[in-house]
């Protein structure tokens, strides 16, 4: 057999596959950049010419592959999170505890929940107090003391001892699950990304194929319409936005930030509007002291060494933080004798001689209710949704101790980076204290801020901002900020806090803890898709000329093979920039 009946083999074999899946796009409506491609592969069998033809299945299975390599990888996002959620729950009946499947809890099952373990599904507290941390869910940076009466959602994390819960949902119906299913239909409600060749290629396409039309018209010749197919075929369309995207993956990637798939950077590049959770994306994620008021016998230092003193041997978070403060103000922190905490509540010791208490104003009340009406001042020096803890020494209120999440540095600069780029309109979603969002959102700069936002009211509202127009970024961590990344044109996960759930809903993901990366991704965004253009103009502009000459009979099949190989080269060298 000779090597042209060889050729024509490989190129029958080869080129089947891409014609067949260009012919079933073209039935269901979809005309993208291998139409072209396709009719220059049907045309080389019909007149033989192998060589042509493979060069053509060459060039757009080699783009195929660079899709495929930026392309997003199988999302893993309903698994990690269903993998994440509580499985098993503690039933009890009378004294006799049993580990049970969570989906075989049914609503009035009494349940403990041990420390450190997951609400299995929505309750009431019967009986324990602790501490719930339930910023997975709702974003809240603060533990939530919880005592009997309170609702429990499920997901939150109890923090210090066993609680009796009573089920009022079961688990197919408790928040948890709600939380799965909007990621499932964010995902599958997404419309899919119309390819930047694809746009290109609306106008492209019939021009090739006028030109075509006038070539037999005139000359009468299938072989100049072959040339003429062959140095039109889009291999700039095919190769310049594949090529520029994974030269801008790379580049992000030093910068720490991984973009999940080539959709996501040319999405990047769109962004009218970023919507920002609060807790660990604006701010540290973590509760510090912000501030401490005194009795007018007591010095900040003082108060803050004696309940440090005391709390230095509690996991509470709120005690950690009184211990940093103390140590950054004071150094070293003195030891504390008969100490005694009430989980969730407060503790008390003796520190130096004097008797300390520090915990909740319910909590150093009954220490000595003589003194509410000083507590009460306390209380009243900054606005009721404050989180403090009181300090007693010797029976005699010393001050109070606010709490509150640092913002993080840097947002202002992060900010006007991101302005310049296009993105006309910031807001800050967060399921915490509306009066402590609408503060956090007046020091970052932020004009508009909603709080008391639980998953489906994030949701909401980037669906709301889609529908209006806006190419929509979203920023979280959690949990509970996964359905609205889902949502979003484009989701950007911090992973120093967000690992997991909110990783894997997300299209780019910030290795680093530094807000400034939103900015740099959303560069990265554009000057990615302007190379990528830019390649494309250039590459499309050259193919034009040749497809002049090669009507003319100026060109072979071969030879215009030959000279779309230099136009690939001169695209793909051009598109490479964006890896510097």
């Amino acid at each position: 057999m000779r090597w042209h009946d060889v050729g024509m083999v490989v190129l029958v074999v080869s080129g089947a596959p891409l014609v067949w899946r260009t012919a079933r796009h073209a039935v269901h409506g979809r005309f993208a950049t291998d139409i072209v491609a396709t009719l220059a592969i049907l045309t080389a069998i019909v007149l033989r010419q192998p060589l042509a033809g493979l060069v053509i299945v060459a060039m757009q299975s080699g783009g195929e592959l660079l899709e495929r390599y930026a392309a997003r990888r199988a999302s893993r996002a309903l698994d990690e999170l269903e993998d994440a959620s509580p499985h098993i729950a503690h039933r009890a009946a009378g004294d006799v505890v049993e580990d049970v499947a969570a989906d075989e809890i049914q609503i009035g099952d009494e349940l403990v929940v041990r420390p450190g373990e997951l609400v299995p599904v929505d309750g009431v507290v019967e009986s324990g107090t602790s501490w719930i941390d339930a910023s997975r869910l709702t974003g809240e940076s603060l533990p939530v003391d919880v005592e009997p009466g309170a609702k429990l959602m499920s997901g939150s994390v109890n923090g210090a001892r066993p609680l009796r819960v009573r089920a009022t949902a079961r688990a197919l119906e408790s928040q948890y699950a709600k939380i799965v299913d909007l990621v499932r239909s964010a995902q599958a409600s997404k419309a899919p990304l119309q390819r930047l060749a694809d746009r290109y290629a609306i106008w492209f396409t019939p021009l090739t194929l006028l030109i075509c039309g006038l070539t037999f018209a005139l000359a009468r010749d299938w072989t100049r319409v072959l040339a003429v197919l062959v140095v039109a075929t889009p291999c700039p369309l095919i190769l310049a936005t594949p090529v520029a995207i994974v030269g801008g993956i790379s580049h992000a990637a030093r910068h720490r930030i991984i973009v999940r798939h080539g959709g996501a950077m040319e999405t990047l590049s769109r962004v009218t509007v970023a919507v920002f959770d609060k807790t660990g994306t604006l701010t540290i994620g973590r509760p510090a002291v912000s501030r401490v008021v005194t009795a007018k016998e007591w010095s900040e230092p003082a108060v803050l060494r004696l309940a440090a003193a005391v709390e230095q041997g509690s996991g509470h978070l709120l005690a950690r933080s009184i211990v940093s403060a103390a140590e950054r103000v004071n150094g070293g922190i003195p030891s504390a004798a008969a100490v005694t905490e009430v989980p969730g509540r407060g503790v008390t010791g003796v520190v130096a001689g004097h008797a300390v208490a520090v915990g909740a104003r319910s909590f150093v009340r009954e220490q000595d209710e003589a003194h509410e009406a000083p507590l009460r001042e306390f209380e009243q020096q900054r606005g009721s949704e404050a989180l403090r803890a009181f300090v007693l020494v010797d029976g005699k209120p010393a001050g109070a101790i606010e709490f509150a999440d640092e913002i993080r540095p840097n947002i202002g600069p992060t900010f006007e980076r991101m302005r310049r780029t296009g993105v006309h309109r910031m807001l800050l979603l967060s399921g915490d204290h509306p009066a402590y969002v609408n503060s956090v959102a007046a020091a970052v700069g932020i004009e508009g801020a909603r709080g008391n936002l639980l998953p489906v009211d994030k949701v909401e509202v980037v669906a709301q901002l889609r529908r209006a127009g806006e190419c929509v970024l979203m920023v979280g961590d959690g949990v509970n900020d996964a359905p609205a990344l889902s949502t979003a044109d484009v989701g950007v996960a911090l992973a120093a806090h967000g690992r997991g759930l909110a990783s894997e809903s997300a299209d780019v993901i910030l290795l680093e803890d530094d807000i400034a990366s939103v900015a740099e991704a959303v560069e990265i965004g554009h000057k990615t898709i302007r190379v990528a253009r830019q390649s494309i103009m250039v590459g499309l502009g050259l193919s034009s000329v040749a497809m002049v000459f090669a009507a003319y009979g100026m060109i072979a099949p071969v030879m215009g093979a030959a000279l779309q190989e230099a136009i690939d080269v001169a695209v793909i060298l051009n598109a490479l920039r964006t890896s510097r």
